[in-house]
């Protein structure tokens, strides 16, 4: 777990995904969340598809990764359709792939499904070198079923288990973080994503386990860690 109590700036920015999904963006938006994400030292720029080729340009050179997200924010698209769109990021650019799973197939117990297209796109980004993350939408799940999500991630091997779109009707909770953290362990991190607005949230995200935070307020809250820290 990370010890808050020896965290710097440095360190709580390297852990969020600067966040711009928004389907209104404009290239003119995305070029200032590169460049924020650049000027604070963040670990990624969280966006949809269309703009990884502009983020990879402008991010060449940087310890900034590209992270497009596939099939989103639904996840209703089959696992030939989540491939292409995860080969086709990855081609334009992407360091790192977010993906919403299959939340009919959750819903329906087709468990051997999601177990299929968990593994395929995080082998797929393994072969090719890129972090994988999947997203739950825990606020549409049962407490078994984040469980049951979790430990196949156990075998599957993605790089992350994620919370939230943030686009769903609820975000990242402390308690489904620290669930899924007791379900994986260290074998695969936890990202927190959706309603993390501020440095107290953040830090109890952090305190129940999350190693990466999804946000688009990560500037508002490196503003409030260092109030704290005064």
């Amino acid at each position: 777990m990370t010890d808050i109590s020896k965290m710097t700036e440095k360190d709580l920015c390297f852990m969020f995904d600067h966040t711009n999904l928004k389907a209104y963006a404009s290239s003119e938006d995305i070029r200032k969340l590169c460049a924020e994400a650049r000027e604070y030292g963040f670990r990624m720029v969280a966006i949809n598809p269309l703009h990884t080729a502009m983020c990879r340009e402008i991010l060449n050179g940087t310890d900034v990764h590209v992270g497009p997200c596939v099939s989103f924010p639904l996840g209703q698209n089959t696992i030939e359709e989540k491939c292409t769109e995860t080969l086709l990021a990855i081609s334009q650019g992407a360091d790192e792939i977010d993906y919403v799973t299959n939340i009919t197939a959750v819903k329906d117990g087709r468990w051997e499904y999601v177990e299929r297209e968990m593994r395929t796109i995080a082998d797929i980004c393994r072969a090719a070198g890129v972090l994988s993350k999947v997203i739950f939408e825990n606020c549409y799940l049962e407490k078994h079923e984040i469980d049951r999500l979790a430990k196949i991630a156990l075998t599957a091997k993605p790089d992350f288990i994620k919370t939230s779109t943030g686009f769903g009707t609820g975000g990242a909770t402390v308690e489904d973080v620290a669930r899924m953290k007791q379900v994986v362990g260290d074998a695969v991190q936890v990202k927190a994503a959706g309603g993390i607005r501020s440095w107290e949230t953040c830090k109890a995200m952090i305190e129940a386990g999350a190693t990466r935070i999804g946000c688009s307020a990560g500037i508002q809250i490196l503003k409030e860690f260092r109030e704290a820290a005064k």
